[in-house]
């Protein structure tokens, strides 16, 4: 895809210092994908929403096939 917005799921959210600058990987599923099969992003901290958790739905900003920001659908 090279942008759009897609649905997911999250499964895990585990924050991740590099040289003090804050990232997340994101680990979900799509909601679209009838196997399920899990997926993972890496984030800047000041791309994912604050307050989510496991088993929150989201939305999935993707350019060239890479997740920019995710934040809570609806």
């Amino acid at each position: 895809m090279l942008r759009g917005i897609q649905v997911g799921v999250i499964t895990k959210l585990q924050p991740v210092s590099i040289h003090g600058q804050v990232f997340y990987d994101v680990h979900y599923v799509k909601t679209d994908d009838e196997d399920l099969i899990p997926q993972m992003a890496r984030v800047g901290g000041e791309d994912v929403d604050a307050g989510l958790h496991p088993g929150d739905r989201v939305k999935l900003h993707i350019l060239l096939n890479q997740v920019t920001r995710v934040e809570r659908d609806g």
